[in-house]
């Protein structure tokens, strides 16, 4: 059976029109060149029409992309050698920029992100490093946004994930950390050492005020000792209990 030449036609346009039928999710938008001219304006969501040989659509993604930035050798300002990774959080922001500007903003932006790692923290001391690490991931991701900025990429955070030090540094920060809290058991220990002579020199100002607390003390303490140790303990009986013992006498 043959096809009428009016038939071929209306079949390659058919073909024509669903192969130039394109379907871009949510999350995605076409950047068309037509003739290699930018249109204005990014397709998408949805069905939209490319007119092939005509028109060429480059698919762009809008969603959050995580880079892992390998392990960079950085050398602090108090010059120890250290080895720091982090991982970036972008997106972009402009279709049309990110695919005119750049020719691969995702190769770009990691190599930009591994050069500021190793610019800024190098700049940072040892101990800036570890313990002012929201200070520096802010100050990366400040850095980064504003070099992708003309790209149409905004990068949302930066996070220096690991630092590995050298074995010499952490024996000498394990040291370090023992000799700190040493410090602190001997200030906690000298503390509790001022209060007890505070309260023993209390208690000697009443007992030099009061002689008969020396007294009452003194019985306490055989008393407990009685009730530890079954023995016969002798000892001798204080003259201030026998005035206490004899109330018509006077204390003199």
């Amino acid at each position: 059976m043959e096809l009428s030449p009016t038939l071929l036609i209306v079949m390659v346009i058919v073909f024509y029109a669903f192969s130039s039928i394109q379907v871009l999710a949510e999350y995605e938008r076409g950047v068309i060149f037509r003739l290699g001219k930018l249109l204005p304006q990014p397709k998408g969501p949805g069905v939209i029409l490319v007119l092939r040989p005509i028109d060429r659509i480059v698919r762009m993604s809008l969603r959050t992309v995580v880079l892992d930035v390998p392990p960079q050798d950085i050398i602090t300002r108090d010059n120890v050698s250290v080895k720091v990774n982090a991982v970036v959080y972008y997106r972009v922001i402009d279709p049309l920029r990110a695919v005119v500007e750049v020719e691969n903003y995702n190769y770009a932006t990691s190599q930009l992100a591994q050069t500021t790692l190793r610019s800024v923290l190098g700049q940072a001391e040892m101990d800036d490093l570890l313990a002012e690490r929201d200070r520096l991931n802010s100050q990366l991701q400040t850095i980064l946004d504003k070099q992708t900025d003309p790209w149409g990429i905004k990068v949302s955070a930066v996070e220096v994930k690991h630092v590995d030090l050298p074995q010499d540094m952490q024996r000498a920060m394990a040291r370090q950390a023992e000799a700190e809290r040493e410090k602190r058991a001997k200030i906690i220990h000298a503390e509790g050492e001022l209060i007890a002579s505070e309260k023993l020199a209390q208690a000697a100002a009443i007992i030099d005020r009061e002689p008969a607390a020396i007294t009452l003390r003194y019985l306490q303490t055989l008393t407990e000792i009685a009730s530890e140790q079954n023995s016969t303990i002798i000892f001798p009986l204080p003259m201030e209990l026998m005035r206490m013992m004899r109330p018509g006498e006077k204390r003199g």
